[in-house]
């Protein structure tokens, strides 16, 4: 039976959190892939990539594998009716919810990471416990049939490890060597364990304001969680 995977798709999405993992779970034998949001208008990514969705949240089949990526505009998501809506509903039957990067916020403004263990994006790693989520700083980890990835890269990690879950380990190893993936990085500079001090510095400088607003979000959403 053809496995069923969806990807929520919305403005200002982080294009490789959605990109890396399609490519992976696209070169699986026997998938649907669907690229999901509120209509079918073209949706422009954090970095100005255009994407088509390809159903809506209304015609959307049930989902064997719901995803959702990060980016800037997971804000307004976290706190979106329609869309949290959509998430629980698809994730009361699918066998796999997942996320990747800062998607888990959307994951647990749901409702969905509450006593689970999770990863996100490292800056905004501290919002995970006030969602009812245990953090883990690891590139996937998994708690039961909830799978989350790190920091945007990290979605093909995330997607190699379900595809060996949906399949076996020589199918995911077989579309990594079709991918060539082999990461051999120029720089340390991946990690805020490994960057140079200047380099973190800079980086928390740039997702300071980020972070304030997406905290406040958070808040909220841990509030209505609360007295749900």
């Amino acid at each position: 039976m053809t496995l069923q995977i969806g990807f929520l798709l919305f403005p200002q999405v982080q294009q490789l959190d959605l990109t890396g993992p399609y490519d992976v779970l696209a070169s699986l034998p026997d998938v649907k892939i669907h690229l999901i949001w509120k209509d079918l208008a073209p949706v422009t990514s954090s970095t100005g990539l255009v994407l088509l969705p390809t159903t809506t949240y209304e015609e959307c089949p049930k989902l064997d594998v719901i995803c959702v990526p990060g980016g800037s505009g997971v804000g307004p998501l976290m706190e979106d009716e329609q869309t949290l809506t959509f998430i629980k509903r698809q994730a009361a039957h699918a066998k796999y919810i997942t996320s990747v990067c800062t998607g888990s916020l959307v994951l647990g403004a749901a409702g969905l990471l509450r006593g689970k263990r999770a990863t996100t994006h490292w800056a905004f790693h501290s919002l995970l416990q006030p969602l009812g989520a245990t953090p883990v700083n690891d590139r996937v980890v998994r708690d039961g049939n909830l799978f989350t990835g790190g920091g945007i890269t990290a979605g093909i990690d995330f997607a190699l490890t379900l595809a060996a879950e949906l399949f076996d380990q020589d199918t995911a190893e077989l579309v990594q060597l079709q991918l060539e993936y082999a990461p051999a990085p120029p720089f340390a500079a991946g990690s805020p364990d490994s960057a140079p001090t200047q380099v973190l510095e800079e980086a928390n400088r740039r997702s300071a304001e980020s972070f304030r607003v997406r905290s406040q979000i958070t808040q909220r959403a841990a509030a209505r969680l609360e007295s749900a």
